[in-house]
């Protein structure tokens, strides 16, 4: 598509000038949903990047999803039909995750702050708890000895050593997540004595990466790691959740992953790894990989305002709904996501700049930024790609208490 739209291609087909989103062009599909703010979820492109990493990743892998990425009914319900596991972050998740029919056993409940009816919850349940402190770990086994149940556990580990080139970093320093890995020898040879089915290690060392060296470099060092720590384990090491860190590229400048590369350097780390490995089940957790470009947020046009020569499209959408996109979780400095005016996507040859703004009282509210979009009028779609992931549940909602959006799963 035109590099006039976006320097990213589109994640979606175009047909007589409009997106198409799970094969409805997008005029169509809001007038059959009824109007918006909408995100629109696509089955096909879920099912098609899950075949893909089936297809490129060693065979061993065990897949699974993490559930905070995007927590919609109807897309756990798919997803929990073709993944191995689901990896949950609150009682609620546990909730939505049993209720989109994956089954306890394999669940892993991981993050920090586990509130202890959270815990019980999950004991009870049977689901893995990936145990993120030692009072943590003190905490499941009074709950398992007062509920009469053998807890399933793992250890989530603070590792000593960074993803490098992450978009967000989860350990390698001082950390809320996990154990320190130095601690861990000694916690290790003492859990035969505390009535636990411990299943093995979780070490996770960032998200959102585009690197496939440094996922790679990251991943051999979590193996060998592993090794080192198994040591102290009494029996086999059951599981290792390898964490994910598999990012999708939002902004111009942005390349996309080679999951090629990262397929091929995994198998090798894992044909190298020692004996204490060889029976143990390595697992994948992605989120952000499997949903984040299946999803686009629509919002309308509601006036086109020009101000000492500058074009601003106002909409019915914003920041209270795609906190993302407006650049205010975890942006330094503000990048667009890819934005098209979703019902006329190529702009014309002499294309005005324009800002997409929302209806709060707030400068922060913009969507799009001095973008190729003047060519919108009033009641024309605004289409923010790139959004299966860390939308809706990840914005302030309540702000200014406008109307929740639509989410429709097609």
């Amino acid at each position: 598509m035109s590099s006039r739209v976006h320097s990213l291609p589109l994640t979606f087909p175009v047909a007589a000038n409009q997106l198409v989103v799970g094969g409805e062009p997008v005029g169509a599909l809001v007038e059959r949903v009824g109007g918006t703010p909408l995100y629109v979820y696509d089955h096909t492109a879920m099912s098609e990047r899950i075949a893909e990493l089936r297809q490129t990743l060693p065979a061993a892998l065990h897949l699974h999803y993490a559930v905070k990425a995007n927590p919609m009914p109807a897309v756990l319900r798919h997803l929990a039909a073709r993944v191995d596991g689901f990896d949950i972050a609150s009682g609620g998740e546990l909730t939505l995750a049993l209720e989109a029919g994956m089954p306890a056993e394999r669940i892993s409940f991981a993050g920090p702050g586990k509130r202890r009816d959270e815990l019980g919850q999950a004991i009870a349940a049977g689901v893995q708890i990936s145990v993120e402190s030692e009072s943590e770990l003190e905490a499941v086994v009074r709950i398992g000895a007062c509920l009469g149940r053998r807890p399933r556990v793992a250890i989530r580990v603070n590792p000593d050593f960074e993803l490098k080139s992450a978009g967000m970093r989860m350990g390698g320093g001082p950390s809320p997540f996990g154990i320190d890995a130095e601690r861990l020898p000694t916690l290790l040879s003492r859990l035969e004595r505390l009535g636990l089915d411990f299943r093995g290690l979780h070490i996770f060392a960032g998200s959102q990466n585009l690197h496939a060296a440094a996922i790679a470099e990251a991943q051999q060092h979590t193996l060998a790691l592993a090794e080192r720590l198994a040591e102290h384990v009494p029996g086999p090491l059951h599981t290792l959740n390898l964490g994910g860190g598999f990012g999708i590229p939002y902004f111009p400048g942005d390349r996309p992953l080679d999951l090629a590369e990262v397929g091929t350097r995994l198998a090798r780390s894992i044909a190298q790894a020692g004996p204490a490995l060889r029976e143990t089940q390595l697992i994948i957790e992605l989120g952000r990989y499997i949903v984040g470009e299946a999803g686009v947020y629509l919002c309308r046009v509601l006036e086109r305002k020009v101000s000492r020569g500058h074009c601003f499209l106002v909409t019915d959408g914003g920041l209270h709904h795609h906190l993302a996109a407006s650049g205010n979780l975890g942006q330094v400095i503000r990048k667009n996501y890819p934005v098209v005016v979703a019902n006329r996507v190529v702009p014309p040859e002499s294309e005005t700049l324009a800002t997409v703004v929302g209806p709060l009282c707030t400068p922060l509210d913009r969507l799009a930024v001095d973008m190729p979009l003047g060519h919108a009028r009033v009641g024309d779609l605004i289409g923010v790609l790139q959004s299966g992931a860390y939308g809706l549940t990840a914005s302030p909602t309540g702000f200014l208490s406008h109307p929740l959006p639509r989410e429709v799963f097609v």
